[in-house]
């Protein structure tokens, strides 16, 4: 039975809906997420109860809201205990999550769709013709979108995949495929996602608004220069306006590529993020014209109140800590500013920090919200395997020192790799120098448990992680004090 009622939105302020609107209940009234939407019209709310939906969602191209129950009371639990899994289509190529698409170019403009309060999961891609006759491509493992101009907001968009090449040119868009349109990408968690070029998100001919995001840990290796955190290539209409993210400790794949963002032709304006620990170049711009303003990027970039030091995130979900020079460093300008307390007047309202001056990175500025709890850092699954990469530790479990010995097998080719490691919340504790890994040359390094700092790291599991030019293998360590 389809219902009708007052939808309440509390803080969602920026998403406008009719004063009612006809709530379709899922499982109640539809038992699946795209039953509901079938049974949806413009303007609809396609409510959806915590649980775990093994489904390949397609919005029609109707102007709806599909959202957890978050929409209600903004409670994270639900975005958490709402998933979206698209591991199990019954056809491999619309392997995507979800999809929000329109064969029209006239419908750039619409903004009427939302996706709402999700963990969206082991989505694979879709075999995409390009509309600006590039080819066939497997694009948008998580979300793909064309032709519209969506908003995205309050989910964990984790462990998608745009990897396999078999009959297209090539896959991108690990979490999210955007072409032609403007969406608006907002207060998500963007982790652990792959692809050949784009691991976190594509942005192809296409504006965007891109904040209060944390993309972390995704990877791109293969095509197009990478492009770990975000690719990005040609303008639209619409600008791209990067606000605001903490982009952080993604892969691009080698000498030349963009770790943490890609920007290939493109118009950006780039304020107030963290963009640190990526690999191989923070930002690598080819043609366009690309501001940054405001922001943390690690071995600099000029640009007014640009810095260039270690973040210092608490430890846990990347809030900043205490002492991080990130906190009051973006823009100065009191339209970035972030919530007031309403009990400390002249203070910020945490997860903000600090006085009302803009923080940078995901909590910072007016729209910021708590995101959540970071999905933990697992054993990144390697997708496909051109050469096999081996890493183990011994002793493990260890008090005072063990040893980590990676090599790689049946390559003839040197790869500049790099070994980090994390605590199991995904914050950054060690870096070991750079080395050059081929074949003929297994190597091994010792660590002692100390991070950065020199500082004993306490008992528990850490994740020690190992990047080269076309692959990430992670392993779990165990400290016993």
């Amino acid at each position: 039975m389809r219902m009708k009622r007052l939808i309440v939105v509390f803080s969602l302020i920026w998403i406008s809906f009719p004063s009612w609107a006809n709530i379709i209940h899922v499982p109640t009234d539809q038992p699946t997420i795209q039953l509901g939407i079938n049974d949806a019209a413009n303007g609809d709310t396609v409510l959806v109860a915590p649980g775990i939906y093994y489904e390949n969602i397609h919005f029609r191209e109707k102007g709806i809201v599909v959202a957890s129950h978050y929409l209600l009371n903004n409670n994270v639990a639900y975005v958490e205990s709402t998933t979206i899994n698209g591991g199990a289509s019954i056809n491999p190529d619309t392997g995507s999550c979800v999809l929000i698409v329109s064969d029209d170019s006239t419908t750039m403009q619409d903004t009427s769709a939302a996706l709402i309060g999700f963990t969206i999961t082991e989505g694979t891609g879709t075999k995409w013709l390009d509309e600006h006759g590039a080819g066939i491509f497997r694009e948008g493992g998580g979300i793909l979108i064309q032709y519209l101009s969506p908003r995205i907001a309050h989910n964990i968009i984790v462990r998608n995949r745009a990897m396999h090449t078999a009959g297209v040119i090539s896959s991108g868009g690990g979490a999210l495929r955007c072409g032609d349109g403007n969406p608006r990408i907002r207060n998500n968690i963007i982790m652990y996602n792959s692809a050949r070029y784009g691991g976190g998100i594509v942005l192809n001919f296409t504006g965007a608004i891109i904040k209060n995001n944390i993309i972390a840990y995704d990877s791109a290796y293969g095509d197009y220069g990478g492009g770990g955190g975000i690719w990005s290539y040609a303008n639209s209409t619409e600008p791209k306006i990067i606000e605001n993210n903490t982009i952080v400790y993604n892969a691009g794949g080698g000498s030349g590529t963009g770790g943490g963002l890609r920007l290939w032709s493109s118009t950006a304006t780039v304020r107030n993020n963290i963009i640190w620990g990526n690999v191989d170049y923070q930002i690598f711009r080819s043609g366009g014209v690309v501001t940054v303003t405001y922001s943390d990027v690690q071995g600099g970039w000029s640009g007014e109140g640009n810095i260039d030091t270690d973040p210092f995130f608490a430890p846990e979900n990347f809030y900043l800590s205490d002492s991080s020079p990130c906190i009051d460093a973006g823009d100065t300008s009191a339209a970035y500013n972030d919530p007031e307390d309403p009990g400390n007047p002249g203070y910020a309202q945490w997860p903000s920090m600090g006085e009302l001056r803009n923080d940078m990175g995901a909590y910072g500025g007016p729209g910021r919200t708590d995101l959540g709890n970071i999905p933990a850092v697992y054993e990144i699954p390697i997708i496909e395997k051109p050469y096999n990469l081996i890493l183990q530790n011994y002793p493990n479990p260890f008090n005072q020192v063990t040893e980590i010995r990676y090599e790689m097998k049946n390559s003839d080719i040197t790869h500049n790799v790099s070994l980090k490691i994390y605590d199991i919340s995904g914050r950054f504790i060690k870096e070991f120098p750079r080395s050059v890994l081929d074949a003929q040359r297994p190597m091994s390094i010792l660590w002692d448990g100390r991070d950065n700092h020199g500082q004993l790291v306490n008992a528990g599991v850490y994740i020690c992680q190992l990047t080269s030019s076309n692959n990430i293998l992670s392993r779990k360590m165990i400290v016993a004090r």
